[in-house]
């Protein structure tokens, strides 16, 4: 099976680099897909200009198959009134911070639709996948018709399904130990299953490729991942700590002190449940947690918060994504961590 999955994403080695939207970067996604993995783009909160831009400027800087991420979220459903309360909440956080007024309570970025998905078909890249299911269906066939390889997340076996009935060419099965935001959307967030278990499961359940993510940082975790069934592996937390990562350093430095045993899961920076390291602003949020606007109106409230934060180089408002495996982290470049994969795994 490694051998269809690279030849599906034209790649050397069955590495994705997760998209990781707000920490990956061009210059992480070129060394990743120069380097023979799958370079990836976190693209969900971008701007069909602007994305536009970056599509033009990634195929000056690799000919490498390159994988676009988006979110399909489903519309927040909170209302006004749950949307005030929670910027009562933020305005200490915001007066601490001399940021002004807290932000209104709106989404500022938004599920895929026909706007990015025109944007995808001017550009066509090799690889396309999508976090919280699928666009609709007569989008996911024009991606497909124009030679894009879909990929999405699944933490559940019938996800898995339902992606493969609707159009994914290869799916991600994401266990709980990944650090991020979790991509269920069929099944509720207390569907909290591990790597070990989901991978065989879902492998035994669908016909096209399975890709293992979380809690794999190095060439055992990869090796496991394949003894489970997996044809490739997508890691994420590992390559945090390399150079070309997007994240304050601040981020960088919890993320080497951590043996991932202060991580967990929390929907006060976006709305939506995410692992990251624990800090100040998860600890004293926690118990609001299940009165906060949908997914993603908190990530517009929280977000001059994580920039202010990042800034003074404190990690009390970051959010320090992060997966249960980042006691294996250590620093260095995209491509010297692909390269020692490889060659330590065998691939």
């Amino acid at each position: 099976m490694t051998q269809s999955l690279t030849t599906l994403l034209g790649i050397t080695h069955p590495i994705i680099q997760a998209p990781m939207a707000g920490a990956s970067t061009p210059a992480m996604a070129v060394a990743a897909s120069n380097a023979g993995a799958l370079g990836s783009l976190g693209c969900a909160m971008m701007k069909a200009d602007a994305l536009r831009e970056l599509g033009k400027d990634m195929k000056n800087q690799t000919n490498r198959a390159v994988n676009f991420n988006f979110f399909c979220h489903t519309e927040p459903a909170s209302s006004a009134e749950t949307g005030e309360a929670a910027r009562a909440l933020m305005k200490p956080y915001y007066d601490e911070h001399r940021l002004g007024e807290v932000k209104d309570a709106n989404p500022t970025h938004f599920p895929f639709g026909e706007e990015i998905c025109d944007v995808m078909l001017e550009i066509a890249p090799k690889v396309i996948s999508f976090h919280f299911g699928l666009p609709p269906a007569d989008l996911v066939q024009k991606l497909k018709d124009n030679g894009s390889v879909i990929l999405s997340s699944a933490t559940t076996v019938a996800e898995a399904k339902w992606l493969e009935a609707n159009g994914a060419d290869a799916i991600i099965a994401q266990g709980f130990e990944s650090g991020g935001h979790r991509g269920f959307f069929l099944e509720s967030e207390d569907a909290c299953i591990g790597t070990m278990a989901l991978v065989p499961q879902i492998v035994d359940a669908v016909s096209v490729p399975v890709i293992a993510a979380g809690g794999i940082a190095d060439a055992r975790g990869i090796k496991a991942a394949f003894a489970l069934g997996a044809s490739g592996v997508q890691i994420g937390t590992a390559f945090l700590n390399c150079v070309e990562a997007g994240i304050p350093s601040v981020h960088k430095k919890e993320l080497l002190a951590s043996d991932g045993s202060n991580t967990r899961t929390t929907k006060v920076f976006s709305g939506r449940p995410a692992r990251g390291i624990i800090n100040r602003y998860m600890e004293e949020m926690r118990e609001h947690e299940p009165d906060l606007p949908d997914f993603p109106i908190m990530n517009t409230l929280t977000g001059p918060l994580r920039k202010a934060s990042g800034t003074a180089n404190s990690p009390d408002f970051v959010s320090l994504w992060s997966g249960q495996a980042v006691g294996l982290n250590r620093e260095s470049t995209t491509e010297e961590l692909i390269q020692s994969w490889a060659k330590d795994a065998k691939l």
